[in-house]
């Protein structure tokens, strides 16, 4: 299997679309595996990526069939 490397700044991205939109598309769900996968992350990006999925499980974030949003 190969390592995940995710791009400098993805999480961070992830995080701030997600939060503008109040939705999850099948790209930023790809992307957030990636990130849970990625052993290299720091703490803080995987306390963000846990509050992410904190608020898609309370219904604050709505899941996406699509695969991303144009703005």
């Amino acid at each position: 299997m190969s390592p995940v490397n995710l791009l400098p700044g993805a999480i961070n991205e992830l995080i701030a679309t997600v939060t503008d939109t109040h939705r999850l598309t099948k790209a930023d769900r790809y992307g957030m595996m990636a990130a849970i996968l990625d052993e290299s992350i720091t703490e803080e990006e995987r306390g963000c990526l846990d509050r992410l999925i904190r608020s898609l499980v309370k219904g604050r974030i709505q899941v996406a069939d699509e695969l991303s949003i144009v703005m």
